[in-house]
């Protein structure tokens, strides 16, 4: 028996508060099929839901769903359907799910599903309860299918970031798809990062404006202290060895 999303609660009201944000550059532009775009608007739309879902960092030529572009652009899928071939695709699941733990993916999912961040931990335990029972294209289905999800962005919506701005701070934020998703704290500990390495050889550094340059005497220091002279040792001479009888008598002249 599947166990029923927890619930869970924002943490402030301001969550459910209709955002009064100046219309500005920060304003994320919205992509609907409702209008049946044209070949190019279609292009336009494709890529925008390749920039939420995706995110910058890892939108890359081989990672194209190219079936799913066809099949939107002849109307034989929806938006919302586009959408969960690309978070349920391979690309999405080895540069998300398989580098992070299952909180960090949840996170992830919510972000650039819901177009929102995650309330608190218990939204994150929620969810991940879901990916443990139901898998990952269940859990994605579970979040399509919400109302929050239906509501906001229907069926011909590409999802995007809702709130730009911070309460607390009143200043800028940076949007979903330009954070770095992969390598998280839980992952670098698998991975054995931070590595502390130990040197036997200390090595200085010296800023460039204090380095010596051509003609300074003390680059020669060293090549003078390297150079080792051969000295030729004296014969040792051993006295017991010696015959007197033989030795030719010393004339003075």
């Amino acid at each position: 028996m599947a166990i029923p999303l927890l619930e869970y609660k924002p943490n402030s009201q301001n969550s459910r508060v209709t955002g009064y944000e100046i219309p500005g550059d920060d304003q994320p532009m919205i992509y609907s099929a409702e209008s049946l775009p044209s070949g190019s608007e279609w292009d336009e739309l494709i890529w925008a839901a390749y920039r939420q879902i995706y995110s910058e960092h890892q939108i890359l030529k081989r990672d194209r769903q190219k079936f799913l572009e066809s099949q939107l652009k002849n109307g034989q899928i929806t938006v919302r359907d586009f959408i969960r071939g690309l978070v349920t695709s391979d690309p999405f699941r080895r540069n998300n799910y398989d580098t992070n733990s299952n909180y960090r993916f949840v996170q992830l999912c919510v972000q650039r599903v819901l177009g929102r961040d995650t309330y608190n931990e218990k939204e994150k335990i929620a969810w991940s309860i879901v990916i443990a029972n139901k898998g990952i294209e269940g859990f994605i289905d579970e979040l399509l299918n919400t109302e929050e999800y239906l509501s906001n962005f229907g069926y011909d919506t590409v999802p995007y970031q809702r709130r730009r701005v911070l309460p607390q701070r009143n200043q800028g934020e940076t949007p979903f798809n330009l954070k770095t998703p992969r390598y998280g704290f839980y992952y670098r500990t698998i991975l054995g990062f931070p590595q502390v390495v130990f040197q036997n050889q200390i090595r200085r550094f010296t800023p460039q404006e204090k380095q010596a340059k051509a003609g300074d005497p003390s680059l020669y220091l060293g090549l003078a202290r390297e150079i080792s002279p051969q000295v030729n040792s004296a014969t040792r001479v051993n006295l017991g060895s010696i015959n007197i009888d033989t030795m030719v008598p010393y004339r003075k002249r």
